[in-house]
């Protein structure tokens, strides 16, 4: 059958999700190392050209072309624009408003949005009640993980509505990403990053000028770490994950992704873990395990 993919087991799903948690976790720390010096376009377009670079390279080892084919062009456009150049730019918006913890916080609600797409739209991404529960149990555990004062005064509103654009636009491209994964899971990163980082310098360059790209040399190390370990690795070993267990489990990285920046909020910057994050991290992890486990109803 075209587009027939083989089932993943729970081993590839969560090694994959780790990974993800891991590299996606420490971009909220690289980004806040840049001390809101970068412009939230010039940083889209930094991170989106140093992955686009890294997945080049990787491409032309394997010997292939790092250009779209006629079919690609689309999909290339698409998850670019909705999967990397707007939540890329909002994000970086976003985090020179907010502490990293009320941000994910807001971040993790792409999974909910993410799992009712996929039970609309798709035969085999039907929730079933422990799926739901997983859901459920996963968002309570994110709350617990932030705090009850989360979305206290330490934010700015403009900021939160950032956040919340970036949960939909990542939910939205896990559902399209579906749509198309008969192309190589690979060749949709490389596409996602090459035209993301072209989008946001494009925009960048158009309205500021190259003066834009000023505070670059400043923050290369945390810049090119954001690109490649941040953004190419995470993203490739992402798609492959959308690609072989669906969306609805995928997404869940919107919740694991917060416990990793808690945690490197502790052991880089000196913060103290408190009893609401020890808790929180504990529930979000039961959560994964029960959607991770769960088997999806076909309608």
């Amino acid at each position: 059958m075209n587009g027939a993919v083989r089932p993943a087991s729970p081993a590839f799903f969560l090694t994959h999700l780790a990974l993800c948690s891991l590299a996606w976790g420490s971009s909220f720390l690289l980004i806040k190392l840049t001390r809101g010096e970068v412009s939230p376009l010039v940083l889209a377009a930094c991170r989106g050209l140093v992955g686009g670079a890294t997945l080049v390279v990787v491409t032309l080892l394997r010997r292939q072309v790092p250009l779209p084919t006629r079919d690609e062009i689309v999909p290339w456009l698409v998850i670019g624009a909705i999967n990397g150049f707007i939540p890329n730019v909002l994000v970086a918006f976003a985090l020179a408003r907010l502490d990293s913890g009320p941000a994910a916080l807001l971040q993790a609600a792409g999974p909910l949005i993410t799992a009712i797409g996929a039970h609309l739209l798709f035969a085999d991404e039907r929730l079933t009640g422990r799926a739901l529960a997983g859901i459920l149990v996963g968002l309570a555990g994110v709350a617990l993980l932030i705090g009850p004062a989360a979305l206290g005064g330490s934010g700015e509103a403009t900021g939160a509505l950032a956040m919340l654009g970036v949960a939909t636009c990542y939910a939205l491209g896990n559902l399209y990403t579906r749509l198309v994964r008969h192309h190589p899971a690979d060749r949709l990163a490389l596409g996602q990053q090459l035209t993301s980082g072209l989008m946001a310098a494009s925009v960048a360059l158009a309205v500021s000028g190259t003066a834009a790209f000023a505070p670059v040399g400043d923050h290369a190390p945390a810049l090119l770490a954001l690109g490649i370990l941040g953004t190419a690795l995470p993203m490739t070993v992402f798609m492959r994950m959308i690609v072989r267990v669906g969306p609805t489990r995928a997404a869940l990285t919107g919740y694991t992704v917060p416990t990793v920046a808690t945690i490197l909020g502790v052991v880089v910057l000196g913060e103290r873990l408190t009893i609401w994050q020890i808790s929180g991290g504990a529930v979000v992890f039961f959560g994964v395990w029960l959607v991770a486990l769960s088997r999806r109803r076909v309608a």
